[in-house]
């Protein structure tokens, strides 16, 4: 099984190059069916949930075709069959993005019911209300999701929640819905913008995306473009946090400093210095860290996706540190992981309490979803000794040249897959 082995206790310096954002990615991707005309999206990350979501496409007659590693023509005009149940688009959870888009253009669509990493409980009740109220019929068998309307209109909704994921599916049905349609208690997370900006840019008319309420006037096609993702937030977030545990000095390239202001304001609570430019963010941790208290919630707030990597870095701050957590209820699995490593956390319900440690050691520790999994390597880079990130998989489905990527801070890590690597690893290092 592969893995990666890390060798702890070096401060990360230098340069790193954020790739564009998986989220918006998926989003985009699936939109890119709701014309028959060809499109381009340059800047899509090479990860494994991208990957997936673009087989699935194929499979039901997508024409997909890799300009190069970031860059993807799609064409939609010759799609056979609205029906997606295949292995793969079961194991990631942006699969449901592909309802808005099918029963947008189509007005019927049935895709499995979506997977990913296990979190929490993720509904899509909203996402179903939203379909319901633009007219569409929707009901669940053989874990499918079955939505058809003989005509989508225009509707005023009110999210109960506040959902990226239904506040995507809804917007892109109502792209193509006669009439107008009202999204009240709107997420606002930069890759809905992102959306909602690709749209425009077929044709779509969508105001107010970033913004609490969403004003969709439907149109009857939508037309070619091409389109340039917006960078990963999260994976910039990710790298920042990394230069803070391990006391580095990091300069995180190709990003937009305004997604990552709660990210920032986090660091510089916690003692490092923050250096914003117009596409760039440096962080220097020259100082013992110090602890705080934070609370997930949806942006501007503090991302969930980003909630794992404070956590590693407040178990390595000066005093006690509070984490809540009030988007999913299952987000702490991985403080077992980290209490193997030596850190001092207790969670109770969606509360960690962090008393800091001086130093983590090296241990043999399993990632359990995409962001923790991320989170243990930092944590495996500011430890002292060799340790093992085993599920990988997890890590691969949203971060692109992980391992590359930290090497060229100095971090010594590689990602092996057999005793004998372990070895050479081993003896390289020790």
């Amino acid at each position: 099984m592969e893995q990666y082995m890390v060798e702890g206790g070096n401060p990360l310096v230098g340069e790193v190059e954020i790739g564009g954002a998986k989220n918006a990615a998926l989003a985009i991707l699936a939109a890119s069916v709701m014309t028959d005309e060809t499109v381009l999206i340059e800047n899509m990350p090479d990860v494994r949930d991208t990957n997936i979501l673009l087989q699935a496409m194929q499979s039901i007659g997508v024409i997909v075709e890799r300009v190069d590693r970031h860059s993807v023509k799609i064409n939609a005009s010759l799609i056979h069959e609205l029906v997606i149940e295949d292995d793969y688009i079961k194991k990631i959870r942006a699969s449901y993005y592909l309802l808005g888009a099918l029963l947008g253009k189509y007005k019927k669509a049935e895709v499995a019911l979506p997977g990913g990493c296990n979190i929490g409980s993720r509904p899509i009740d909203q996402h179903i209300k939203g379909f319901k109220a633009l007219g569409a019929d929707v009901r669940i068998e053989h874990g499918l999701i079955i939505t058809e309307a003989e005509k989508l209109k225009g509707s005023h909704l009110y999210m109960d929640v506040v959902s990226v994921g239904a506040t995507i599916n809804v917007m892109m049905a109502a792209a193509m819905a006669d009439g107008m349609t009202i999204i009240e208690n709107a997420a606002k997370e930069p890759h809905v913008v992102d959306l909602a900006n690709f749209l425009n840019s077929m044709g779509a008319n969508i105001k107010g995306a970033g913004t609490d309420v969403i004003r969709i006037r439907g149109v009857e096609r939508l037309h070619k473009t091409e389109y340039t993702i917006i960078p990963d937030q999260i994976e910039a977030g990710t790298f920042m946090f990394a230069a803070a545990a391990t006391r580095g000095d990091v300069t995180v390239k190709n990003v937009i400093p305004k997604h990552l202001e709660s990210i920032s304001a986090k660091l510089m609570e916690i003692g490092c210095e923050v250096e914003e430019s117009d596409d760039a963010v440096r962080v220097v941790a020259s100082r013992p860290l110090n602890h705080t208290h934070v609370k997930t919630l949806p942006y501007p707030g503090f991302p969930t996706d980003m909630q794992p990597q404070i956590t590693v870095a407040l178990g390595l701050s000066q005093g006690t540190s509070i984490v809540t957590e009030s988007i999913f209820e299952n987000r702490f699995k991985y403080v077992d992981e980290l209490t193997r490593m030596g850190a001092s956390i207790k969670v109770e319900g969606n509360t960690a309490i962090i008393d800091g440690v001086s130093r983590y050691t090296g241990a043999s520790i399993t990632a359990p979803d995409l962001r923790a999994g991320a989170a243990l390597v930092i944590a495996a880079l500011a430890a002292e000794g060799i340790s093992t990130v085993d599920d990988i998989r997890y890590i691969e489905r949203g971060y692109e040249n992980f391992p590359e990527k930290l090497r060229g801070l100095g971090a010594m890590i590689e990602k092996v897959d057999n005793e004998r690597d372990v070895k050479k690893f081993r003896f390289k290092v020790v």
